[in-house]
């Protein structure tokens, strides 16, 4: 089995490629280490090794994020032992459904969320994608649309930048009720 490995705007994060599908259609998953991962047996071996702080789960990649005081020189080979164990196990990557978060937004809005999120899922989401993570729509109200960034853009340095400079700039283009974007946790 042959892992590629490719680096990502923030230099804590890297972006593993195992060549076949982690999540596939399933979406994504979103685990900080001290998160309950027992339902995701890929991301409770990665989160068990020394200096993992985050592990996201993508279509067909893995990002995973370091602690400031963790090498990649060191951690590296040890990321990608486990994934090669894991897909080798013949385990699951997640088992059962997980619980989807509450979208909040006024019933009303609809049609603009619609529209919200059909942007994001076409023109955001696959270049976020590339760069080893996610952005999830999580709320509309009073003009202000509320994102979660995920994997590899959450805490990345450029990832408000993006916020503020491409994402919202484009809602606004699109869709004029929306006055703002904002990024929130959890």
């Amino acid at each position: 089995m042959f892992i590629e490995t490719e680096s990502t705007p923030n230099p804590a994060t890297l972006k593993f490629l195992p060549g076949r599908n982690v999540m596939g259609e399933a979406g994504t998953a979103d685990f900080v280490a001290g998160d309950d991962a027992s339902h995701a047996p890929m991301a409770d071996r990665l989160l068990t090794l020394d200096g993992v702080a985050r592990v996201f789960l993508g279509a067909d990649f893995i990002t995973v994020t370091k602690t400031d005081e963790t090498d990649w020189q060191a951690l590296r080979p040890q990321v990608l032992g486990a994934v090669m164990e894991h897909f080798l196990s013949g385990q699951p990557v997640m088992e059962g459904a997980g619980a989807d978060e509450v979208e909040d937004f006024d019933p009303a809005d609809a049609e603009i969320v619609e529209q919200i999120k059909e942007l994001l899922d076409q023109r955001v989401r696959p270049a976020v994608a590339g760069d080893g993570g996610d952005i999830v729509f999580r709320g509309f109200r009073d003009g202000m649309v509320k994102l979660k960034m995920q994997g590899a853009c959450s805490g990345c340095p450029s990832s408000r930048a993006t916020l503020k400079h491409g994402v919202e700039n484009m809602l606004r283009h699109y869709i004029p009720e929306v006055v703002a974007v904002e990024q929130v946790e959890g």
